[in-house]
C-alpha cells in the first residue's frame, strides 16, 4: 500500500500539470486580437506601402 504522503504528492503534481495545460489551452484559444492592417489616413504612396500588381 502506498503511503499517504506519497499519494498526495502525486495527486498535487497531477493537478498542477493538468491546470497548467488547461491554462495554456485557454490562452492559445484567445489568440491575437483582430486589428486593422492599415489605419485610417494611411498613405498608399508611402515608402512602406505594398506594391500593386500591374
Amino acid at each position: 500500500m502506498v503511503s499517504s504522503t506519497q499519494q498526495f504528492e502525486r495527486i498535487r503534481k497531477r493537478k498542477m500539470t493538468t491546470s497548467g495545460k488547461r491554462n495554456k489551452r485557454e490562452r492559445r484559444a484567445l489568440g491575437t486580437p483582430a486589428f486593422p492592417v492599415h489605419i485610417a489616413g494611411y498613405d498608399a504612396n508611402a515608402a512602406d506601402a505594398p506594391r500593386k500588381p500591374k
